[in-house]
């Protein structure tokens, strides 16, 4: 094989977004072997900008079973992840999911089990993790640079969307079309790097706001408190509704703190560990000494592009993914406990009650509002 022949389903903002990477050659191993879609103007589309006589079908299910592709792009809305995926591993063939890898971890479980009996590639599209940031910030506090975990925060409210935003489909923002809301559209990424950077919670108490700031049913505000299994605690706080917003994660261990934002990483630096310094120091009011450091990256950032080269390097060469897809577990494990806790109005422990979750999906989704919407095209960048 000399190059991935690549089946997109799901041809919407993200997936046009791969057509035309993959078409600009950014992707030298992977070309187009086939796309799908369930609306008539995208497979429109698809025909028009796909080399001639690329085949176009109305359903992921048709492409997969056309025995055209190696591999398959699931883009589509998050219920139907692990649905295709697991048709996907069923017919032999390789699959990179967008995220959110589901809606509830019960699937995403059931999913990742097809893929490992598959024996084929399975990996997430979490193109967060290519940035140089975020990548060093993983290095230096999985690497014991900051010492012990103590603290972590991540405000990130710069996911501002008006109310046409939601009105663009009758699928977005519902229980039954997209299955939650900040948490399960725009925070995945986040959500993924901070249990990557920092681990996963093993407490977490969540207080989601359903329609706060537009007329929606699901969360557009949500603030959690997360406890970790050393002790450690934190805070993520997130919105679709302020303007102007902020993205600031902050992680504090015993050797220094580190923050993100505005496209920079600064390291505090303590001189010795904190916890030695209160025990041993004979001055009350005494700070132990700090040192501020611009910290260098190698300013790599491929993102989209990053992610499916990782892709066909695994399937050709053996080469590491960007992220493997159970991967896809952990974060939506987060994305879930902060939904079940705020519907219960109580701390979740983490691993939870996937049957518990699932009723009480089940239960909104019973009640889910339908739209009158017409869907709206928006540019690929910043689409989440």
């Amino acid at each position: 094989m000399e190059k991935v022949k690549l089946g997109i389903i799901g041809v919407g903002n993200m997936g046009s977004g791969h057509i035309r990477n993959i078409l600009a050659g950014n992707t030298p191993e992977i070309e187009v072997a086939a796309a799908a879609d369930r609306r008539e103007d995208r497979r429109a589309w698809a025909k028009e900008e796909l080399p001639e006589g690329t085949p176009v079908f109305t359903e992921g299910s048709e492409l997969i079973e056309s025995g055209l592709c190696d591999a398959v792009l699931i883009a589509t809305p998050h219920y139907q992840h692990p649905v295709l995926a697991q048709e996907a591993f069923q017919k032999r063939l390789h699959v990179l999911c967008e995220k959110p890898a589901g809606v509830y971890t019960k699937a995403v479980r059931e999913m990742n089990l097809a893929a490992g009996k598959s024996g084929k590639v399975f990996a997430m599209m979490f193109n967060q993790r290519t940035n140089c940031l975020y990548r060093k910030m993983h290095e230096m506090v999985q690497g014991g640079e900051l010492g012990e975990l103590k603290r972590v925060n991540w405000i990130i409210t710069d996911w501002y969307r008006t109310q046409i935003y939601y009105d663009s489909g009758d699928w977005r923002a519902t229980w039954e079309g997209e299955g939650g809301g900040v948490l399960l559209n725009q925070c995945p990424h986040q959500l993924d790097l901070l249990q990557w950077i920092c681990g996963l919670p093993k407490t977490v108490q969540a207080f989601c706001h359903e329609g706060k700031w537009h007329d929606i049913e699901v969360e557009d505000d949500v603030t959690a408190y997360l406890e970790f299994e050393n002790g450690a605690t934190g805070v993520f706080v997130t919105t679709t509704g302020d303007a102007p917003g902020t993205n600031r994660f902050e992680v504090t261990g015993t050797r220094g703190k580190l923050v993100c934002e505005n496209d920079t990483l600064t390291f505090w630096k303590l001189k010795t560990d904190e916890r030695e310094f209160c025990r041993t120091s004979q001055e009350g009011f005494a700070r132990p000494e700090c040192e501020e450091i611009a910290v260098e990256t190698d300013g790599e950032n491929p993102q989209h592009v990053g992610v499916l080269n990782a892709f066909a390097g695994n399937i050709l060469h053996g080469t590491p993914l960007v992220a493997e897809g159970k991967e896809g577990l952990r974060g939506l494990t987060l994305s879930n406990a902060m939904h079940l806790s705020s519907w219960l109005h109580q701390p979740v422990e983490i691993p939870f009650d996937e049957e518990l979750f699932l009723r009480e999906l089940t239960k909104r989704r019973e009640n889910s509002r339908k739209k009158e919407g017409k869907e709206i095209t928006f540019s690929t960048e910043g689409t989440y």
